[in-house]
């Protein structure tokens, strides 16, 4: 069985500064949401800021990112990136991606204990990308 293909679009690598300062935006205003007991903001936020933090590894690490209709590819491409740490943060970043349809398109809305674990996660994302791509 052979590899399924991610859509990618080449990107200047130049551009993961963007990519991360979109990331810490989403980051520091879920933070916000998460101290104002906003579960379902903070969650949001959490999924925004993964993705861009994904956005700029890739970016920054094989100069593509994901156009891909499935988030999860995004996860993959992280996997395939020649960066210390990538494999377990593909893994956590998969976490956060898995309670997206919750987050944003059902309607029961997220709890303190499902807000806290993707904050966590996205926490641990956000500061790998950070610290591999540098300062914005």
């Amino acid at each position: 069985m052979t590899a399924r293909a991610i859509k990618v679009r080449q990107e200047d690598r130049s551009a993961a500064a963007g990519y991360l300062k979109k990331a810490a935006d989403n980051y520091e205003q879920m933070l916000v949401a998460f101290n104002a007991s906003n579960w379902n903001a903070a969650a949001t936020l959490a999924v925004q800021c993964a993705i861009s933090s994904a956005d700029a590894i890739c970016v920054y690490g094989k100069g593509v990112r994901s156009v891909s209709q499935d988030h999860f590819d995004v996860c993959d491409l992280v996997a395939g990136v020649s960066l210390e740490g990538a494999e377990e943060k593909s893994k956590q970043l998969r976490k956060v991606i898995a309670r997206k349809n919750l987050v944003q398109y059902e309607c029961r809305s997220v709890n303190k204990f499902d807000a806290d674990e993707m904050v966590k996660v996205t926490t641990r994302v956000y500061q790998w990308a950070r610290e591999t791509i540098g300062e914005i």
